[in-house]
């Protein structure tokens, strides 16, 4: 409102006509008493319809005024008013929508936001929007792209945004700083997504903008990755993950994707030791625009498409900013594991070739090709199980920095209905075949500082990387020393690398999660036994083996009439299970215990309802941790706790001088470790 004083005020309010209204001559502000026609003075009585008059123009005014106020709102209400934009709500932001109508656009913007977007760029063109608003035309081109606009304005979109974002630095406190970064990563995903929209298409190419064009380059030798390639591109970011307890994410600059992977040489055996079909890399997408705050304002740009897998870097320069890049490795591993889908073989794994399912041959595998400089953590799963159930503690390890940095992850998968010397025979030359040749191409100390670690059967596997066992497991076979048995060649030198049992020179370290060390209490159910007795399948070469072998007088005297299962094996009393609980782990190599006992408060007779603490406890441990949850306890948060502050412990203990390298630079290895 504004107000004129003098013998008559002017008063004005917006959308009202001005009224003039009289002062009253004992005004504060008094002037000379305005003379009446015919020269005479202004009686009371005139100034008394002054008075009136003023009255009359306040509630003119009153009835006209805008209605300014406020309403109380919750705290939540107001905060979501204030923070509601595109990407969030569906709706513009505050300060987009304080743009257009500061522009007088929002009107147009509605009725026809692809001709409002051309103008305001033209405004943007001859000095008329500040840099800032740069953030609005990101929201603008987005929210007109989500409804029609396409690929065009996405682009669009992405350009903007990194214009807003570099080579200036926005308010950290700004929250268009989040606002803008969210921005360009989702337009950049969706310019470049294949036609189905499941996939982003990585290439160089000609693509058209809203107000021209942008020549977008891209070294295909970003695809290399090891001695694979990377392809397949899913938008990880656009993926709902199940089943993990956790969901990961480093928020960051770039369209976090998942890639899949495959052989550069299709000739090359399919059978490598590190990286299966269904692996994920979480991999990050940039496209790099030089001089940005140049580039927007012209018709015709220039572009770099990065690629930076998750392996490589966690960060990116940019305009002398070292900018962290957006990465989902939570939804990379929920990816690989949906398409490989493990768990579809655990029945298999266990009963063999009778379940009729499809197996993977028994092997040594990992996420990733192995680095110079990182430790490997072999994880072993354990009866009727398969790799995936490690999913969850291996989410919130690599969630560690440290760990991320220092270790890298293996698997092994085996037949797990098959007896555990066996086993644990297969486990032995996969690790001595791949440690091997890594060492013969490219020595490394940080693969001599391995770590082994075990859940149930799989515990038993892990120990038997650890232990002399002289010929103590050959006299439950037979009385007759092995070379002087009578056995074929070939039986012999089975018998003996399965039975006679050193450590691993370059394991450091086992841990034991829910382990039956003296055998479990279901295992010694005869109809357990004679159950697996009848289903199980053991592999050819085993099989065929195990029949030469029983039909020899060494099998006659033993009286054996078949080979054992795993299940056997782990019945208290089995002569094997007898035989293991009396052996010490190396006293070089480090031993932690976690046992799983859902009544904390009965160590004597309690356990994880498969495996007794008594069953599970060792003497020699470095380490024992009780949990009080049933015996499938690795995803468990006390569990994954304790597994990560032993490695840390053993960081501490095994240091490795190198820094790892990393995948695209070359220095990575694989190697076939495929047992049949």
């Amino acid at each position: 409102m504004i107000l004129e004083t003098g013998p008559v005020a002017s008063i004005g309010v917006a959308g009202c006509a001005r009224l003039r209204v009289p002062l009253r001559a004992n005004s504060p502000r008094q002037h000379p008493i305005e003379k009446a026609p015919f020269g005479q003075m202004r009686s009371r009585s005139a100034a008394g319809m002054a008075k009136g008059f003023v009255y009359a123009g306040c509630l003119l005014i009153a009835g006209c005024a805008a209605p300014f106020g406020v309403r109380y709102a919750s705290p939540k209400e107001v905060h979501r008013s204030l923070t509601a934009n595109e990407l969030s709500t569906g709706e513009l932001s505050n300060v987009t929508q304080v743009m257009l109508r500061r522009q007088n656009k929002t009107e147009a913007f509605q009725n026809d936001p692809a001709a409002t977007l051309l103008v305001l760029r033209a405004t943007l063109l001859t000095g008329g929007l500040p840099h800032e608003d740069l953030f609005s035309l990101a929201e603008l081109s987005f929210h007109y792209a989500e409804r029609g606009g396409g690929k065009p304005h996405y682009l669009a979109s992405a350009v903007y945004a990194y214009a807003y974002l570099f080579p200036k630095n926005p308010d950290a406190f700004d929250p268009r700083l989040r606002d803008a970064t969210d921005l360009y990563n989702q337009a950049l995903t969706q310019a470049f997504k294949s036609a189905d929209g499941e996939h982003v298409e990585i290439a160089a190419g000609t693509f058209a903008l809203p107000f021209g064009q942008i020549e977008v380059g891209f070294d295909e030798r970003q695809l290399l990755w090891g001695t694979r390639r990377l392809h397949d591109f899913s938008p990880a970011a656009e993926v709902e993950v199940i089943g993990f307890r956790n969901r990961y994410r480093q928020p960051g600059i770039g369209a976090a994707l998942a890639a899949a992977t495959e052989r550069i040489d299709p000739n090359e055996p399919v059978e490598s030791f590190v990286v299966g079909p269904h692996v994920r890399v979480p991999v990050t997408a940039l496209l790099r625009l030089p001089d940005p705050s140049d580039q927007v304002l012209r018709e015709s740009l220039t572009a770099e498409l990065e690629l930076h897998p998750s392996t490589d870097q966690e960060s990116v320069d940019i305009g002398g900013r070292s900018v962290p890049l957006e990465q989902e490795p939570t939804a990379a591993l929920a990816l690989a594991l949906n398409e490989g889908r493990p768990w579809a073989t655990e029945l298999g794994r266990f009963l063999g070739e009778v379940s009729g399912t499809q197996l993977i041959p028994t092997r040594l595998g990992g996420l990733e090709p192995h680095r110079h400089g990182q430790i490997p953590i072999v994880f072993v799963h354990g009866t009727a199980s398969n790799f995936s159930v490690w999913a969850n503690m291996i989410n919130d390890l690599d969630n560690d920095p440290v760990i991320r940095q220092h270790f890298e992850y293996w698997f092994f998968t085996y037949d797990s209905g098959q007896p555990i010397l066996y086993s644990a025979s297969q486990l032995r030359l996969a690790l001595t075949a791949t440690v091997s040749a890594f060492q013969a191409t490219d020595p490394d100390p940080c693969l001599d500082k391995m770590v082994v670690v075990g859940h149930s059967q799989g515990g038993l596997l892990t120990k038997l990387t650890a232990i002399h066992s002289g010929d103590l497991f050959w006299p439950n076979w037979s009385r007759v020393p092995v070379e002087q048995a009578n056995l074929s060649d070939q039986t012999r030198a089975m018998a003996k690398e399965v039975m006679f049992v050193e450590p691993l020179p370059f394991v450091r370290r086992v841990i034991f999660i829910a382990t039956p060390q003296r055998g479990s209490y279901l295992a010694s159910a005869a109809i357990v036994r004679r159950l697996a007795e009848r289903l199980i399948s053991l592999p050819a070469s085993l099989a065929s083996a195990g029949a030469s072998f029983l039909r020899t007088d060494v099998a006659s005297q033993a009286g054996l009439q078949r080979l054992p299962t795993s299940i056997d094996n782990m019945s208290p009393g089995h002569p094997f299970i007898v035989t293991i609980a009396k052996i010490p782990v190396d006293p070089r190599i480090a031993a932690n215990s976690i046992i799983g006992v859902t009544d904390p408060g009965n160590l004597e007779t309690g356990g994880d309802g498969v495996v007794k603490y008594k069953s599970a406890h060792i003497e020699s441990a470095e380490s024992e941790l009780v949990v009080p949850y049933e015996h499938s306890m690795q995803s468990k948060p006390e569990v994954v706790g304790e597994v990560q502050r032993i490695l840390h412990h053993h960081l501490e203990l095994n240091s490795c001088a190198a820094e790892p390298t990393h995948p695209s630079q070359g220095a990575v290895r694989e190697t076939s470790a495929q047992i049949h």
